[in-house]
Parts: C-alpha cells; structure tokens; sequence
C-alpha cells in the first residue's frame, strides 16, 4: 500500500481531515458559543451525581474528560458540529433513581450505563439506529427541530427565572428580578448584533449577561447568592479522577436476584438516551440545512458512533450517559458547519479540568439569551411542514408541543411518533387505494415498542 492508499484510507476513518475551505475562524467562535451554552454540566453534573456518594471533586474532572474525548470523537469520526458531555435528566436518574431509591450501588449503576454504551454500539454497528433517524418523516424532522426551539427556550427563560413552577397552573410568570434583566439586555445584545450583521452575537450575549451578574454579585453578594450567582472561586483548580474511574463493577452477576433489576436500569437508559439523541441530531442538522436530498443527516452513523463510543469511554472514567448535547444548536447558528467546531468544544473542556472555578461561575442568567434566541431561530423551521395535511399537520403539531411540555425532546418525539403512525393507520383503513398514506415499517415497530413502554414500564 503505498502513501496516498494509506492517506486516503485515513481521510475515510477520520472524514474531518479530507474538509477543505473550511473557515476555521467561524468553527472555533461557534465552538466556543457551544461550549459556553454547556459549561454548566461542569458544575452540576458532580453536584447530581455527588448526591449518590461519588466524589465531587473527581466528578469535576470526569465530566469534563468524557465530554472532550465524545467531543473529539464526533469531530474526527463524523466531521459533525455536535458537542457531548453527560445528560441531564440522565444524571438525574443515575443518582436519585437507580441509586437513592433504588438502593444499586453507584458502581453497578456505573456498569448498566457501560452495557448501556455496549449495546449502542452494536445497535449502531448493524446499522439499527441509523434506520431509526431514517426513518422519521421529513415533517416530524422539521417538527423536531421546531419542539427542540421551543424547549431550548423554555430552559432559558426558566434558567433566568422569568418562568417559575406553580402548582395550580403548573407554570407562571416570576417577579423581574435582577436575574431576568441581565438575561433580557443580553438578549437586547444578541438581537442588535444579528440585525446589523455582526459575527459573535451569541457569545457577545453570553459575555454581556455573566459580565452584569459579577458585577451584582461584587455590589449585593447576598442576594446575589440567592439568585444562584457567584464570584469565580479562583481561577485555576484540579482535582484528581482516581475516586470515580476504572469502577465498573460486574460482582452483581454472582446474585441473579440483581440481574432483572440491572437490565430493567439498562433498558431506561437505553430507551432515554436513544431517542433524546436522536431527536437532537435530526432537529440541529435540519435547523443548519445539513439534511441530505434524501432528508437524512449526513454521517448520522457515525455520529451514533460517536454517541456510543463516548457513553462506553465515559463510564469507566466514572460518569453517567453521555449524550449528544441540545446546545450544539447554539454553534450551529453561529456558523458551525464541520468536526472542528466539536473538536473546539472539546479542547475547551479538557481546559475547563484546570480552570472550571471559572466556567462552574457562568450564571444560568447568561446562558438564558443563547437559548432563547436560538430557540426563535429553531422555531422557524416550523413553515417547512405540510401543515395543510392532517395526517402529517397534526403529529408535527403534537411532537412540537410535546417536548416543551414533557420537558423532554425524547418523550416528544415519543407521542409524535406514536399519533403520526395511529392517525395515518387509522386514515388508511377508509382511505382509496389511491390515497393512502405510506407508512415506514420501522416507524410501526417504533409506536409498538413505544405503547409497550409507555404501559408496562
């Protein structure tokens, strides 16, 4: 074999090192803009997962290594702008659920998110989750990508605390606060910056809000702490992983009264993260008109890949799932189009490892007008879809819907694949040969897994 032969079958592994004009200057402010929007997993993935007995400091460390490593992954296998790091929701239920309530060591919980990140890559291998992202409709992947704009901005304006839980409405209006107004001038930042044209305004945005939160927090620290803003504690800080990595933990399999238990952990796992994943990387890459003429994502295997490999990796080295994150869209919208902006968000958090007092310090208030303008960006998307047809209107309309109000892109993909398939079945059974709606077997199969869930589980 000779050099070109083993250059070009290194450009086929690595599909980053084959992209040409690309504009780097574009990809590394769009990864910045991501990694800013994400930051805060720095912070309260050990906090969650510290609730299970597993040391915070070394969670630190962890979550920011699997992060880069997914992060670099993604990047040079898939030439994809989506960034990783550990989910939330998912860390959520690793810590409160399987551990607390559940009573499962952390160390077994750490072993059902390795099986977990096992059976993804084999799932990814032959090609099943590929199917799936295939599969969707191209009005329930514009769909997605609406549900998620709305979502992203629901985060927001409950990140700054404009919206506050209520227990006769579910949700209201909160009091303005000081909060509520650092995010909306940093909003104000980012809408004038878009209008006249100007690179950056996310980040622009971001810098305004955390800028105005330090500085209230220097005035009024009291009240400063109770609006959940801090001071960076420093500046440079690292702590050592040797308390949570290398400790997956087979020893359950001697005590088969565990293993129904284990696998029931896995399955969740499974279930939540492969369609949280899926709905963010359909929604993201239509949102950037990367979907091919076919409506697919381009090297979607490889980023489940990627997805995969990372949750494996991320495991031994002592976190829970790590996912595809939602806030890539944020670089995407600042022109992120290829790997090296995921490879950008990776090297910032290999930095963040030594300088998170920092990062951990970027109030939710900051990060609130990122989302909520990428969320009206995103929401655009909505005039793509056949809005005039029921039977593809009306499933689109529920998956949008659907994610804001289950707090959850997986759950809204869930009920809009659901309705999609009963609404088109159900219109077939009266419909002419001639009309009738075509229907994927896999989303059929999908809708039937998703009742047995849904009921039994």
């Amino acid at each position: 074999m000779n050099s070109n032969q083993e250059l070009s079958g290194i450009k086929k592994l690595f599909p980053l090192l084959a992209e040409k004009d690309t504009n780097l200057r574009k990809e590394m402010v769009a990864g910045v803009t991501t990694f800013l929007t994400m930051a805060y997993i720095i912070a309260v993935n050990p906090n969650t997962l510290s609730a299970a007995g597993m040391d915070a400091g070394a969670l630190v460390t962890a979550t920011c290594l699997a992060a880069a490593i997914g992060c670099f992954i993604m990047g040079f296998m898939a030439n994809l702008p989506f960034a990783l790091a550990s989910g939330m929701g998912l860390n959520a239920f690793f810590a409160y659920t399987v551990v607390l309530k559940g009573g499962v060591p952390w160390e077994v919980a750490l072993t059902a998110v390795f099986v977990e990140g096992i059976i993804f890559i084999l799932l990814t291998l032959f090609k099943v989750r590929e199917a799936v992202v295939n599969s969707i409709p191209i009005n329930m992947k514009h769909a997605v990508t609406a549900g998620i704009g709305i979502f992203i901005a629901f985060i927001g304006l409950k990140g700054c605390g404009l919206i506050t839980a209520n227990e006769a409405t579910l949700v209201s209006m909160n009091h303005i606060t000081p909060t509520v107004i650092f995010a909306f001038i940093g909003l104000i930042v980012i809408a004038i910056f878009d209008k006249k044209g100007l690179k950056g305004s996310i980040l622009a945005g971001i810098a305004v809000s955390s800028i105005l939160a330090w500085g209230f927090a220097m005035i009024d620290p009291k009240q400063a702490t109770e609006l959940g803003i801090y001071l960076p504690n420093g500046i440079f800080k690292y702590e050592s992983i040797k308390p949570v990595a290398g400790k997956v933990d087979f020893g359950f399999l001697a005590h088969p009264k565990d293993v129904g238990n284990f696998f029931v952990v896995v399955a969740t796992l499974l279930f939540v993260d492969f369609f949280d994943t899926v709905g963010t990387l359909v929604g993201v890459a239509s949102k950037a008109n990367m979907l091919d003429e076919n409506g697919n994502v381009p090297n979607v295997g490889r980023a489940l890949l990627a997805d995969a490999f990372a949750t494996t990796i991320g495991a031994t080295l002592g976190v829970s799932t790590v996912t595809t994150y939602v806030e890539s869209s944020t670089g995407v919208m600042e022109g992120g189009r290829t790997g090296y902006t995921a490879i950008t968000v990776g090297v910032l958090f290999l930095l963040a490892m030594f300088f998170s007092p920092i990062f951990i310090a970027i109030p939710a208030c900051a990060t609130a007008p990122a989302l909520i303008y990428v969320g009206y960006l995103m929401l655009s998307s909505i005039h793509n879809i056949d809005i005039h047809n029921v039977t593809e209107g009306l499933p689109a309309f529920i998956t949008v819907v659907g994610m804001a109000l289950t707090y959850s892109i997986g759950d809204g993909l869930t009920i809009g694949i659901m309705s999609y398939v009963l609404i088109n079945l159900l219109y077939n059974l009266f419909a002419s040969k001639q009309e009738k709606e075509t229907i994927s077997p896999v989303m059929v199969v999908l809708a039937i897994l998703f009742f047995i869930k849904l009921a039994f589980l």
